[in-house]
């Protein structure tokens, strides 16, 4: 495997007719990497989640994101993605066996009712609730809730992105965020058994 870094700038048709010639019909993998120039890191991640309002009723969830989302359409096109990976990176961390056994009678079980999705949802309910939770949670994984999601945080990216820009947000991250993609927080077994059902 051969592995280019190029700025954006410096790609030119030239050069892509060189890469075709030497390599022929290999696949290519392309990832876009924030520019050195974006500053969006993890205190501006968790300065976007500190936005959302709880002062809202629990259901009005277009109302506790709409905050995060107008300052986050804001910024630089950059930092909309780069909150995206840092969400899918905070919500993976929590992607294990060890944390879905807390989730009470949502934890998985022989029976196999154990949702994916809600999993998913408890999890961004962690990271919505700030920092020091989502680090409290990490520290003792019996502080995660039983009872409570949040499934409107995985949109602000996209609610963001289109608000800016007027266009689909169409973004998959190096890593994901969905219920087993974290491989190493789940026992082996456990996983076949839960995937096949």
């Amino acid at each position: 495997m051969t592995t280019y870094r190029v700025n954006l700038q410096e790609l030119t048709e030239a050069w892509l007719r060189e890469l075709k010639e030497k390599y022929g019909k290999s696949d290519v993998e392309l990832r876009i990497l924030p520019s050195s120039s974006t500053t969006f890191d993890e205190r501006d991640f968790w300065k976007v989640i500190n936005l959302l309002d709880w002062a809202h009723d629990e259901d009005d969830v277009e109302a506790i994101i709409e905050p995060a989302v107008q300052y986050l359409s804001e910024q630089d096109i950059s930092a909309v993605y780069a909150f995206e990976d840092l969400l899918t990176e905070k919500l993976r961390s929590l992607d294990s066996h060890i944390y879905a056994q807390q989730l009470g009678e949502h934890a998985p079980s022989k029976e196999g009712d154990f949702s994916s999705d809600y999993f998913l949802y408890a999890r961004a309910c962690v990271v919505a609730n700030g920092k020091d939770y989502y680090e409290a949670v990490q520290k003792d994984p019996s502080e995660m809730p039983q009872e409570h999601t949040f499934e409107a945080l995985l949109s602000i990216s996209g609610k963001a992105y289109e608000r800016k820009t007027g266009k689909k947000f169409d973004y998959q991250p190096p890593q994901s965020y969905e219920t087993y993609s974290n491989a190493e927080g789940w026992d082996r077994p456990l996983l076949d058994r839960l995937t096949e059902e």
